[in-house]
C-alpha cells in the first residue's frame, strides 16, 4: 500500500484553517470594516432624511458662533420646523449648556445613538454628553477626533429633520473638512463675525475655505453689532448719549416718552462690507445683548425667554435670509483643490 500523503501545510502561512478561524486581529479588522460600511450607508440615509444641512463657521473664537447656531436652530423650530444641532466642537462643547441640557446622557438603542431634546423640541448631539465631568479635557489626536465626528454623523438616529445646524470650533481645519466629505448635500455655510477688523480678517479665511470645498456660502452674519439702550422720559425730550470713542448720539423721545439709541460698541458694518467685498450675501446683524450671557449660563436662550424681543426678531430676519439663499443655491458638490 502506498504511503498516505503527509500534509506540509503551515497554519502560519494561511489556508483553510486560518480562513475558518480568523485571528483576533483579522476579526477586529473585519468588524471595523463592517462598522465603517454601515456608517457610510447611514450617512447616505441621513442625506435623504434631513432636508437641509447648514454649517456654521467662524475663523476666530469669541464671536458668539455657538450662540448664533443655537439661535438659528431655535428660530427655525419656533417657525414649526423640525430641527437638530450637531455640536462638532469636540474640545469645547457649549451647545448643551445653552440648550438647558447640561448633565444629560445620550440614549443608545440597537447600536444607534438617540439625540437629547432641548427647548422647542430641538434635537442635540454633542461631545459634552459623553464626558463624565464637564471639567475633563478632551485630549485627542486628529484621527481619533475625526473618527468621533464620523460616528456623530453616521451613528445618530436623527429621524426626519427639516434642518440640521452644525456648530464647529473656530478655524478652517479638520472638522469642517471631515463633515463636508462625510455628509452629503450640504446646503452651505453661514460665516459668523463681529465688526472688529481682527474678526473680519479671519472671516475672510472662512469664505475662501468654503470656495476650496465647493460648498456655497449662504452668507455672513454680523454678531454683537450694536447695543441698544431703551427707556422712558418726558414726551418729546431731546437726549444726548456718549458712545464709544466719545461719539455723541442725539435722540428725541416720542409722544409717549419712549426712546431708544444704538451704540456701536464693536464698530458696525464690517460684516456687510466683507460680504460685499467677496460677493457673498449679507444675512443681517444681531445685537449685542447681555441677555445672551445670562441665558447661556442659565440654559435658557434669549429666543425662549423673550420670544418677541429684539434679539428674537433679529434672528428671525437672519433665518428668512438663509432660507432665501438655500432656495437660490445649487451646490456643485465637494471638490478639494
Amino acid at each position: 500500500m502506498a504511503d498516505s500523503p503527509v500534509s506540509t501545510h503551515d497554519p502560519k502561512e494561511g489556508g483553510s484553517d486560518s480562513l475558518d478561524s480568523p485571528t483576533p486581529q483579522q476579526q477586529k479588522q473585519m468588524e471595523s470594516a463592517y462598522a465603517n460600511m454601515r456608517r457610510k450607508m447611514a450617512m447616505q440615509e441621513i442625506g435623504r432624511k434631513i432636508k437641509h444641512k447648514i454649517m456654521v463657521l467662524s475663523g476666530k473664537g469669541g464671536v458668539g458662533k455657538s450662540t448664533v447656531s443655537t439661535g438659528l436652530a431655535l428660530s427655525l423650530a419656533k417657525q414649526g420646523h423640525t430641527v437638530g444641532i450637531l455640536d462638532i466642537d469636540i474640545t469645547g462643547p457649549n451647545v448643551p449648556k445653552m440648550m438647558g441640557l447640561e448633565g444629560k446622557r445620550l440614549h443608545v438603542e440597537q447600536g444607534r445613538i438617540h439625540p437629547a431634546q432641548g427647548h422647542l423640541g430641538v434635537k442635540v448631539i454633542s461631545m459634552a454628553f459623553l464626558l463624565e465631568d464637564e471639567d475633563t479635557p478632551v485630549v485627542w489626536r486628529g484621527p481619533i477626533k475625526l473618527g468621533a465626528i464620523q460616528q456623530f454623523i453616521g451613528d445618530v438616529e436623527w429621524g426626519q429633520l427639516d434642518y440640521l445646524v452644525i456648530d464647529f470650533p473656530p478655524g478652517t481645519s479638520d472638522e469642517p473638512l471631515t463633515v463636508a466629505q462625510s455628509l452629503p448635500d450640504i446646503d452651505g455655510m453661514v460665516i459668523v463675525t463681529t465688526p472688529q477688523d481682527v474678526a473680519l480678517l479671519d472671516s475672510r479665511k472662512s469664505i475662501t475655505f468654503s470656495e476650496s470645498l465647493k460648498v456655497p456660502v449662504l452668507g455672513v452674519v454680523e454678531n454683537m453689532s450694536g447695543y441698544t439702550i431703551s427707556g422712558v422720559t418726558n414726551p418729546e425730550t431731546s437726549l444726548e448719549f456718549a458712545g464709544p470713542g466719545g461719539k455723541k448720539h442725539q435722540v428725541t423721545s416720542g409722544k409717549d416718552g419712549k426712546f431708544s439709541v444704538t451704540l456701536d460698541i464693536f464698530k458696525q458694518g464690517g460684516g456687510k462690507s466683507t460680504a460685499e467685498e467677496f460677493g457673498v450675501p449679507f444675512l443681517g446683524e444681531l445685537p449685542f445683548d447681555p441677555g445672551f450671557v445670562r441665558g447661556g449660563d442659565d440654559g435658557v436662550h434669549r429666543i425662549v425667554s423673550e420670544p418677541e424681543g429684539a434679539s428674537a426678531i433679529a434672528f428671525a430676519k437672519v433665518v428668512e435670509a438663509i432660507k432665501m439663499q438655500i432656495g437660490k443655491s445649487d451646490s456643485q458638490g465637494l471638490e478639494i483643490i
